[in-house]
């Protein structure tokens, strides 16, 4: 395992950038926490991918460092970064059976045939292919291939990280449960240090310590999921995490106070004058619809989706999105919407700002 360190790390695929605006990946300032699990989220574009091609050595960056344990590695082969890396699509040997694909990275590195047969046995049943280990792989399904490519990934110990691309998109999605499941007891096993570069939120969050939300080839923020969803700290992680994503709505602020339009909406803390484009956020699940309480808001549309329900709404000219409880009844005259003030986040140009106790 080890400790991941990007220091003043930036990539442009051109070769003489000009601003910020010619990289991919924008300088980052980071340390990854020996033997956690992290998981890259962002639409694509953003960057993951070749932040994780750089980690692995598959790309040398335009500037700066990136360290193991301390240990430069910037210009270090893939090869003697001694990591594994599981791809978007499989790649296999397919003259060999399952069980030779499996045993490859051990038996390239020497180990004797006894353990090799113990963790080739080992991996295929965490897999779900032990009936399948004498099988060539010519002819597999690519469900079938993408599950050795990971096995292989995992078979080795001794390895300074575990780095996966999209490893899932071709897995069904039941398989894709039982593999995310699979990959966390070997984490909590192990401890080894793990990247899983995904654009789905749902696998970031079941299988990460903490998220890295990247956009535009930034990082945005580095949080647990319930810091993710409580306290986004730039609109885009409010937008990308939650279903639906959180209500983001222009604002002026004054005090303690959030005016849209002559009303006003209370906050948990105090803000002194803002520059840029200001807004304020609140996730649809703490806001409440009434009859009386609150500003007034035009119900559009509701949608039952059994454990709760999504209220789609115009409130002051914006869409904005309710959640009510599954037991919790809602009538045509509940034109009212109230948020709660200690879950409102302000933003200032994309960016939450703290403010003070009030």
């Amino acid at each position: 395992m080890a400790k991941i360190t990007l220091d003043n790390l930036a990539h442009s695929y051109l070769s003489n950038p000009a601003s910020e605006d010619d990289y991919a990946l924008k300088e980052l300032n980071h340390d990854w926490e020996d033997g956690a699990a992290y998981a890259l989220l962002g639409a694509s574009g953003c960057g993951k991918s070749t932040l994780l091609n750089i980690i692995s050595g598959l790309l040398q960056p335009s500037q700066g460092r990136i360290l193991f344990d301390g240990k430069d590695v910037t210009n270090a082969a893939t090869a003697q970064r001694n990591i594994a890396q599981v791809f978007q699509f499989p790649v296999v040997y397919d003259t060999m059976t399952v069980r030779d694909n499996l045993a490859f990275p051990l038996r390239n590195r020497g180990r004797d045939e006894a353990y090799v047969s113990d963790r080739v046995q080992e991996i295929a049943r965490m897999i779900g292919m032990e009936d399948m280990l004498n099988k060539k792989a010519r002819g597999l399904t690519a469900d079938a291939k993408q599950k050795i490519s990971l096995g292989r990934g995992m078979v080795r110990k001794d390895v300074n990280a575990l780095l996966f691309d999209e490893p899932l998109t071709v897995i069904d999605p039941h398989m894709k449960w039982e593999l995310r499941t699979q990959l966390k007891k070997l984490h909590n096993e192990f401890g080894h240090t793990m990247i899983y570069v995904t654009h789905d939120q749902t696998e970031a969050l079941t299988f990460a310590d903490k998220v890295v939300v990247m956009y535009d080839g930034r990082v945005v923020q580095i949080g647990t999921p319930q810091e993710l969803f409580e306290t986004p700290e730039h609109t885009f992680v409010g937008y990308f995490i939650g279903s639906p994503g959180m209500n983001v709505i222009p604002a002026r602020i004054e005090g303690t106070r959030a005016y849209l339009d002559g009303s006003y909406v209370e906050l948990g803390r105090g803000y002194g004058a803002l520059d840029g484009k200001v807004e304020i956020g609140v996730r649809p699940e703490f806001a409440r619809l009434s009859q009386s309480e609150g500003l007034p808001v035009k119900i559009r549309r509701i949608e039952d989706v059994g454990r709760h329900k999504i209220i789609r709404a115009d409130f002051f000219g914006h869409d904005i999105n309710i959640i009510a409880g599954e037991d919790e009844q809602v009538s045509a005259d509940m034109n009212r919407v109230s948020f709660d003030p200690e879950r409102v986040n302000v933003y200032a140009d994309d960016w939450r700002i703290k403010g003070e106790a009030a």
